[in-house]
């Protein structure tokens, strides 16, 4: 189970919504649908927690870049909607890809027959866990997304359970959160 949120910051305060994720299939569609949620290019935060195992802020202000924080990329590595988060950028990961290629074991043992060189390795064939090394065990981005808002970066960091609701308390909009749930 995941419970998803937006939060976009009016003159009156904050407005709670929750949201559908199955439609949103990268950044750009869910940052887009944030703006959609947003009034005269405000703050928008999309809460997205998965039963405990991760949580992850996206902020988006009027027409900047999506700030992002991930408290799990493990976690979220393993769900689609944090696979949504994991940007490479994020990661640190090449965008266009042109380290794929080098990072191949390409040695005519692609085609099942064993490779003699596997005993150095664990797990031995290409490609098993490839993905989950790239993908650190702990938090991953901006930790300061919500500074301002007054959440400090440790405050974040040492969230757990309902992180979600921690921060609508934090930044006074629990109460709208909650007529979301």
């Amino acid at each position: 189970m995941y419970f998803a949120a937006l939060l976009a910051r009016t003159e009156d305060g904050w407005k709670a919504s929750d949201t559908e994720l199955d439609d949103v299939e990268t950044l750009s569609d869910l940052a887009d649908l944030a703006r959609e949620a947003s009034t005269d290019d405000d703050t928008v935060l999309v809460l997205i927690e998965q039963e405990d195992a991760w949580f992850g802020v996206v902020r988006l202000d009027g027409e900047d870049d999506p700030r992002i924080y991930v408290s799990d990329a493990a976690a979220a590595a393993r769900s689609s909607y944090g696979e949504i988060l994991l940007t490479d950028e994020l990661l640190g990961r090449d965008p266009d890809g042109d380290d794929d290629l080098d990072a191949l074991d390409l040695d005519g043992t692609e085609d099942g027959e064993p490779d003699e060189d596997s005993d150095d390795e664990e797990g031995g064939g290409a490609g098993t866990g490839s993905a989950d090394s790239a993908v650190p065990h702990g938090p991953v981005g901006d930790a300061e997304v919500l500074d301002d808002l007054g959440v400090t970066e440790k405050e974040l960091r040492a969230l757990s359970g309902d992180a979600v609701g921690e921060i609508a308390e934090a930044l006074g909009a629990s109460d709208v959160l909650e007529t979301v749930r």
